[in-house]
């Protein structure tokens, strides 16, 4: 079992990347940070005969390695109550791979588990809710097991440290991926 974080912070080394780093820590764990990636906003194309034109940019070279991963690790801030610009970019561009015959992507989605990583600021226990049911509809249309979520809050780097519930949650969390790592090594 292989495990990939995806990371959508705007911001390398901040609170979300120190809260999916304590869920993956000591697993077996690839890490991609959207940032550091060229993938641009979906043209749609769905309903094109000549489906969706080649796109210069990496969502390709990142959707090889999420096919590549038994389990994801989506990683998120909270911002305006949704998922950073940079996650809806790359979820977005999904409806291209599933027209992309390289791919049986939905069948391969299918057979991976993910997870949610959540970071924000105003009381996001309660207000992110919506953001983890928006990724638990794209995990059950995509087929995929859902195996759970952390919610943190935080405003300024390093704040996160210091929310004790989601300290705990991700371990938690890491706990529940160290199963299912084993699990599927025997």
């Amino acid at each position: 079992m292989s495990v990939l974080a995806i990371y959508g912070s705007s911001r390398r080394h901040g609170n979300t990347e120190w809260l999916a780093d304590r869920v993956v820590d000591g697993l077996p764990a690839e890490k991609i940070y959207l940032v550091e990636k060229n993938i641009r906003p979906i043209a749609d194309c769905r309903h094109d005969p000549a489906g969706f034109a080649p796109v210069d940019d990496d969502y390709d070279s990142v959707m090889e390695r999420v096919l590549a991963h038994d389990t994801l690790v989506f990683a998120t801030p909270v911002y305006w109550y949704g998922m950073s610009g940079l996650m809806k970019n790359f979820i977005d561009r999904w409806s291209q791979s599933l027209r992309d015959r390289r791919y049986d992507f939905r069948e391969n989605m299918g057979k991976k588990s993910a997870c949610v990583v959540l970071v924000g600021g105003d009381d996001p226990r309660i207000k992110a809710l919506p953001l983890v049911e928006q990724f638990r509809y794209i995990f059950d249309f995509m087929d995929m097991r859902f195996i759970g979520y952390v919610v943190g809050e935080a405003n300024r780097p390093g704040d996160i440290v210091s929310d004790a519930a989601a300290m705990y949650e991700a371990s938690l969390l890491n706990a529940r991926l160290r199963q299912t790592v084993s699990g599927s090594a025997s």
